[in-house]
């Protein structure tokens, strides 16, 4: 407890931030899903096909992972809070519409037409007796969508638009659970606060007659009307307000300025925070920050579309998964086709190395060296089928790794487990697995004090850390070249490890990191 005030006490400014940015997208999504998901729930009640295929539709697309559907969203209209309040919005439709319909089909055909007999229009009955018998049903589908909205949005975090999800994720990358719980403790009480305040008003605009007897209060016309206000005002506060903030926020006018992005990883967090300070400490041009984007894909999308101008990643990454291009072992030579594919291709500059490389490794614990005498690559394949590999799902996939061992060296593990992040680190020294795939600056190698194999065989493909930048960017901002000159072949594997080790295991932000590594090396003041 004492270790997750102390987290609090220190990053409670940027938990602010991020709540009100979490606010602001769930309110806009579940407002918008209310104005879209009524009128639609309503209109269906007319024809009983129409009705089936809608709600077959709001099915199938509650059913795609939400992950999934945010990668697919942000080719087309971006990053930030745009493609994530899109994908809120697809998955609380479905609640809405659905509860909406039943509400309204539900109602006793022998009401409608005594209420069309007394001279009741379509619009007064629905607006009279439909949608007020209705509004149990309408509630408990809005709440329900809210609810849901909340969880939904952390997923926010992966597209660069802020919110809950980024502590999250940093906690995940660090395996801090104190970092985790600071952004899901809030949600859960979001989530339980939105919830309160829709059941109250939920009970405002409920009919006293449709409620439950001990439920039921005789009211006065004035004090229902003044309930009725209040249920509003309510509604405004926690939906409008919030709404017209993110609204504005997403539709703003881009300003004259630098994005700088980065990936969802503890590294990229660190070298997105490295490029943004020293372009800020060197230049006078105006910066923005997209970090957490999640993955190469949304990266490289979004710097297609021009929503960020710069990002670091890595040889090997960039060849295989954006150039699509095969891999080779040799360092310059996969560095030569990376950067003259990615001018050729994309019109975007890649730098020189930044000094380090990030490529793969096989880790064992000092135990399992012991037994099976492993030191190098070439070893632990001899006895592959004694031991039980524990690796990424991306390493069990590409063709350049398990695959290549399996088809090349005709190599087969004892069991094979796909496990992501941490957990397999995790599974290692509790001695689940032998074996695991990492990455050779990984901060969790130092803090568990694992072995690296030698990779005498020159298996794992080169991984050079680079930046990626808009030439279009590039010629805007003449005075980049050289600010962005300044960080080749400035760090060391062994540098990239302890910053690594600073975040994830000393609970630095990313930063502060990066700040330290900059005044140390001279670059700022």
């Amino acid at each position: 407890m004492n270790t997750f005030l102390e987290v609090f006490m220190r990053r409670r400014e940027e938990l602010i931030q991020l709540l009100l940015e979490h606010i602001q997208m769930t309110s806009a999504a579940v407002l918008i899903s209310i104005c879209i998901g009524i009128p639609l729930g309503i209109f269906v009640t007319k024809n009983k096909k129409i009705s089936s295929v809608v709600i077959g539709i709001a099915n199938i697309m509650q059913s795609i992972p939400s992950i999934g559907l945010l990668a697919f969203l942000v080719p087309v209209v971006g990053i930030g809070q745009k493609p994530a309040i899109i994908m809120v919005i697809i998955y609380a439709l479905l609640p809405i519409i659905k509860n909406t319909y039943i509400g309204i089909t539900g109602i006793q055909q022998s009401a409608i037409e005594s209420a069309s007999s007394i001279g009741l229009t379509k619009w007064r009955i629905l607006y009279k007796i439909q949608i007020p018998i209705a509004m149990p049903y309408i509630m408990a589908g809005v709440r329900i969508s809210a609810v849901t909205a909340v969880g939904t949005v952390t997923i926010a975090a992966f597209a660069g638009a802020g919110g809950l999800g980024w502590l999250i994720n940093l906690g995940l990358n660090a395996n801090d659970a104190d970092l985790v719980l600071l952004g899901a403790l809030p949600a859960c009480f979001l989530a339980l606060a939105v919830d309160f305040v829709l059941g109250k008003v939920e009970n405002a605009l409920t009919p006293e007659g449709l409620k439950p007897v001990d439920q039921i209060t005789n009211r006065t016309k004035a004090e229902r009307k003044k309930r009725t206000a209040i249920a509003v005002c309510l509604l405004v506060l926690i939906l409008v307000v919030p709404c017209f903030a993110s609204v504005y926020s997403v539709f703003q006018r881009r300003e004259d300025k630098i994005v700088v992005g980065s990936e969802n990883f503890t590294e990229a967090l660190i070298l997105g925070n490295i490029y943004s300070q020293l372009i800020q400490d060197q230049t006078d041009i105006k910066v923005e920050e997209k970090f957490n984007l999640n993955g190469t894909m949304i990266t490289m999308s979004a710097m297609e579309r021009g929503d960020i101008d710069t990002f670091t990643d890595y040889t090997g990454v960039l060849i295989s998964n954006v150039l699509k291009e095969e891999m080779y072992s040799d360092s310059k030579e996969v560095y030569d086709r990376v950067r003259s594919g990615m001018e050729e291709k994309y019109d975007m500059q890649v730098s020189n190395s930044l000094g380090f490389s990030n490529t793969y490794v096989f880790a064992v614990t000092s135990e399992t060296m012991a037994q099976h005498h492993l030191t190098k690559v070439s070893e632990l394949l001899e006895q592959a089928d004694s031991l039980k590999l524990g690796c990424t799902t991306a390493f069990t996939q590409r063709e350049d790794l398990l695959p290549k061992l399996k088809k090349e060296f005709q190599v087969s593990f004892k069991e094979v487990n796909g496990l992501e992040g941490n957990i397999r680190y995790q599974a290692l020294i509790s001695g689940k697995v032998d074996v695991t795939d990492a990455f050779e600056t990984d901060a969790v190698l130092k803090k568990m004090n694992l072995v690296k194999l030698e990779d005498d065989i020159e298996f794992f493909p080169p991984y050079q850390a680079v930046s990626v930048t808009r030439n279009k960017t590039l010629e805007k901002y003449p005075q980049l070249q050289e600010v962005m000159d300044k960080m080749e072949g400035t760090i060391t594997t062994e540098e990239m490890m302890d910053m690594n080790y600073k975040v994830d295991v000393e609970g630095k932000t990313p930063k502060e990191t990066a700040v330290e590594f900059l005044k140390e090396k001279g670059m700022i003041e």
